[in-house]
């Protein structure tokens, strides 16, 4: 496989240099050229801003749901701990009772195991409540942006089109290549 266009370093050695710096060169084009269409195209801009936050936003509500169910699995964890603790101190009462003191010693060392794992899993939870109201801050600064992002785009669209104008096929086919490559950008991004 030949290393791509402007590889200048030359390298045959396989080291994986070459396609990566390829790579990046063709991804920094990319950004280059969406940014030259998106300033002279600034109702494209305001779309993609307000796309932007509605994918943050989904983001947002997914993580979200995702914390409440490892919340909801936590509290059910730490409950049955919880009983569970509940049994062996009366097992070590019920050892200490019967005059069984080894037993009872041995009950109480595992008691003790039960509840650090009490105390690591409360701590657990802790996290992800905090977890959980650090989502539901960013969602309400979203949901308080919307209107104001979505107002600035319909603006902007308008005052690109004109009254009642339809864009031109190029500028709305130009508009889609430069969706789908930002797309793929945040796509390679997300994926590192």
């Amino acid at each position: 496989m030949s290393a791509g266009p402007g590889s200048g370093s030359g390298t045959g050695s396989g080291s994986g240099t070459g396609p990566a710096g390829w790579f990046e060169q063709l991804e920094a084009q990319l950004e280059r050229q969406l940014e030259t269409f998106l300033a002279a195209n600034p109702a494209q801009e305001a779309l993609l801003q307000e796309q932007e936050q509605q994918e943050r936003q989904q983001r947002l509500n997914r993580r979200r749901l995702e914390l409440q169910g490892q919340a909801d699995q936590a509290r059910i964890g730490l409950l049955a701990l919880v009983s569970e603790i509940n049994q062996w101190q009366q097992r070590v009462q019920r050892a200490r009772d019967a005059g069984a003191g080894d037993l009872a010693s041995r009950a109480e060392q595992h008691l003790g195991q039960l509840m650090g794992q009490g105390r690591d899993r409360w701590q657990a939870l802790a996290e992800l409540g905090r977890s959980f109201q650090a989502v539901e801050a960013e969602l309400g600064q979203l949901a308080s942006q919307p209107a104001k992002a979505a107002s600035a785009g319909q603006a902007a669209a308008a005052q690109a089109k004109g009254p009642s104008q339809q864009e031109p096929l190029d500028q709305a086919w130009a508009a889609f290549e430069a969706q789908q490559a930002l797309e793929d950008l945040r796509r390679r991004q997300a994926a590192r």
